[in-house]
């Protein structure tokens, strides 16, 4: 019952982790721009926070690059289960106009894996909003065997403080 409850608040009230690879910034403005008053994404109960313990969402901008991805893959793997992952623009699909460089690994898709992709260049900021609204239903997808019990890593969200052993 508490494990279907916190399910069905992480859904509602997603956290959500903004992180750049690196490339010409347009799709970091234009992620940037739905935290804004314009389209206001914190109305829905979507928060950006900077810590990957406490986030369900990882929105990933720009091409991959050797530097960057043991960062991303290090972010992923903190994240705590069930979590969703957006990959924004077209450079973050597939390595966009820096593709062809010699330290491009190509989209976040080489590194970890993506559950939506959000086409653009740069990507509009209601064509984020639909992506993350696409990565709800899935994040919902996963969290159901978590909630019943039958999958999951048995941690509590690093938002909820447990009371007890687990």
């Amino acid at each position: 019952m508490f494990d279907a409850l916190v399910t069905r608040a992480r859904v509602k009230s997603p956290w959500v982790l903004h992180f750049d690879c690196g490339s010409c910034n347009g799709c970091d403005i234009e992620t940037l721009a739905c935290l804004t008053p314009m389209y206001d994404i914190e109305r829905f109960g979507m928060i950006n926070v900077g810590n990957p313990k406490h986030a369900d969402v990882l929105l990933v901008t720009g091409t991959v690059n050797h530097r960057n991805k043991k960062v991303l893959q290090a972010l992923y793997e903190e994240m705590p289960d069930p979590k969703v992952v957006i990959a924004i623009g077209a450079c973050g699909l597939s390595g966009g106009v820096f593709r062809d460089a010699y330290n491009v690994v190509g989209g976040v898709d080489r590194v970890i894996p993506v559950d939506v992709y959000v086409p653009g260049c740069p990507a509009r900021p209601e064509a984020i909003i639909d992506g993350v609204v696409a990565a709800l239903g899935k994040l919902r997808q996963k969290a159901v065997p978590t909630a019943a019990g039958a999958g999951g890593n048995g941690r509590f969200h690093p938002r909820m403080k447990a009371t007890g052993s687990s």
